[in-house]
């Protein structure tokens, strides 16, 4: 029995390098990849009065064409009737911690109209978040159109 017992044992010593390792996500991870998905939603159904207590005071955010916006300015321009998203998502996302800050990265693809004319959208982003008393903020987006 006990002989057993002590193959078995190591058995289990030999094979366990062999099995992949399970990254644990840094603290803070989880949280900022539901805030970056409950902000997506919250713009595809134009619920901007959410995702306004989620944008810090000094938020800013830039275009492709290059155009900067302010938190009310993003606002106004997300609350835009003129324009109807049909689907957006975000189809890769890496998140980075940095103590009380994230950097995270990704794709992001939005279909809609915009003034009665349809628009697909492919770009890359970066979002900045930064933890401010106990709570993360959105501080800055950057969004490019990737070349190819």
């Amino acid at each position: 029995m006990r002989k057993n017992a002590l193959i078995t044992a190591v058995l289990c010593m030999a094979v366990l390098p062999l099995l992949p390792a399970r990254a644990q996500e840094p603290t803070g991870t989880a949280e900022i990849r539901a805030l970056e998905l409950k902000m997506l939603d919250c713009y595809k159904h134009r619920q901007v009065e959410v995702f306004a207590a989620v944008l810090d005071e000094d938020f800013v955010i830039t275009f492709e064409d290059g155009s900067t916006y302010s938190k009310t300015g993003y606002l106004s321009y997300s609350a835009s009737s003129s324009t109807h998203v049909e689907s957006a998502d975000i189809p890769e996302m890496k998140i980075r911690m940095h103590g009380d800050t994230a950097v995270v990265v990704g794709v992001y693809h939005e279909k809609g109209m915009d003034n009665q004319r349809t628009y697909d959208y492919h770009d890359r982003f970066t979002d900045i978040w930064m933890k401010k008393s106990g709570k993360w903020r959105l501080v800055a987006a950057h969004y490019s159109v990737p070349t190819k």
